[in-house]
């Protein structure tokens, strides 16, 4: 497959799309991998734990990844200073968390160069693969794809499954001006569903929605806008239905979604029964809306929780923190003041995810 055109497409980003957060401390490159690692071995589950949480919004980093991010002059990234494996386990073990499944922030790996990319997602997935090895129990890895790059994606998925022993990947929102729908992706999509693989997807903002609003954070609003775009074209697209397999999760309680479920068609009147009982026609927009999953990241408050609730249902909500942008412990205490039951709580920990997640996380 030729991808001169999509290079061409996406090059843009290369210039731009770390402008996120903060700023990032100049020095971070020369953090090596052995202080990322330091830490030692550790059990599958925090002395004293009773949660044995599963957190599936957690990001690591390799040094060459944030190598490449100071080199472009990342806004925002300051919070990776001092990170190791030692300080990501001591945080969740204050949570309760038993398992952090791993995966790459915004910006990703793309940034205007196809063979970088593939070099920045193999080098991604080799680090997070020695975080779970050495730390038994404790990381799962969502591999790092190299898209726009469909070919590498596909030989990436290979190696990441049948070698790194992968758990699923972690995807961003959008690559350029296409989202997770986008026929270019298909192919990508019917690999994934043939594994029955676990898809996890990470805002961003895509070049059509940049600097829209002077002195305002693309994570205010295109992040969550740019995940509700996405779960629309992977269902207008038919991708959905397509990939019964695939168990998709969607950041920041789906972006904006549980509001636009009546401008989705979905949500009207004379619908809102079928919400409510969970009782859509199979491969429906409802259907699929109601079979995603959807974390808890920067979203543990009332408003949005109990809308997330009446839309998707709480068996569909699984426990995310976006760490190192959190303690972990502050979205524990936050879900606590949410209205779940203690049954309810007890999913988003873990237990929703049992359902799609292997043998192994079940014991």
């Amino acid at each position: 497959m030729n991808h001169s055109k999509d290079s061409a497409q996406f090059e843009a980003r290369s210039s731009n799309c770390l402008r996120s957060r903060r700023t990032f401390l100049t020095g971070l490159a020369a953090v090596g991998a052995s202080a990322f690692l330091s830490g030692g071995k550790s059990s599958a589950q925090a002395p004293g734990s009773n949660a044995r949480r599963l957190d599936f919004h957690h990001h690591f980093a390799s040094p060459r990844w944030l190598a490449k991010v100071t080199e472009e002059k990342a806004q925002g990234y300051q919070t990776w200073d001092g990170y190791s494996a030692a300080k990501d386990l001591e945080a969740m073990d204050k949570a309760e968390v038993a398992t952090a499944f791993i995966s790459c922030t915004e910006p990703g790996v793309w940034f205007g160069d196809l063979q970088e990319a593939r070099t920045l997602a193999r080098d991604m997935n080799e680090y997070g693969a020695r975080m779970v090895s050495d730390h038994k129990g404790r990381f799962a890895l969502l591999a790092i794809l190299p898209l726009p790059d469909i070919d590498a994606s596909l030989r990436e998925i290979e190696y990441a499954f049948d070698t790194l022993k992968a758990d699923g990947v972690g995807l961003l929102t959008s690559y350029g001006n296409h989202w997770l729908g986008d026929p270019q992706f298909a192919s990508v999509f019917d690999e994934l569903n043939r594994r029955k693989a676990v898809v996890y997807s990470h805002p961003t903002d895509a070049p059509c929605c940049r600097n829209l609003l002077p002195n305002v954070n693309p994570t205010v609003v295109e992040y969550n806008t740019d995940t509700s775009r996405t779960i629309v074209s992977l269902i207008a697209s038919g991708t959905a239905t397509r990939t019964p397999g695939i168990s998709y999760i969607f950041s920041h309680a789906g972006g904006t979604m549980p509001y636009l479920v009546e401008r989705f068609g979905v949500g009207g009147p004379d619908k809102i029964a079928d919400i409510l009982a969970g009782t859509p026609e199979p491969n429906s927009k409802l259907y699929h809306l109601r079979r995603f999953y959807y974390d808890t990241a920067q979203s543990t408050n009332p408003i949005q929780m109990q809308a997330l609730k009446a839309f998707a249902g709480a068996s569909q909500i699984v426990f995310g923190a976006d760490f190192p942008w959190s303690t972990i412990v502050n979205h524990v205490q936050g879900l606590q003041k949410c209205g779940f039951t203690p049954q309810q709580l007890r999913g988003i920990d873990r237990e929703n995810a049992l359902r799609f997640l292997p043998a192994k996380y079940k014991t």
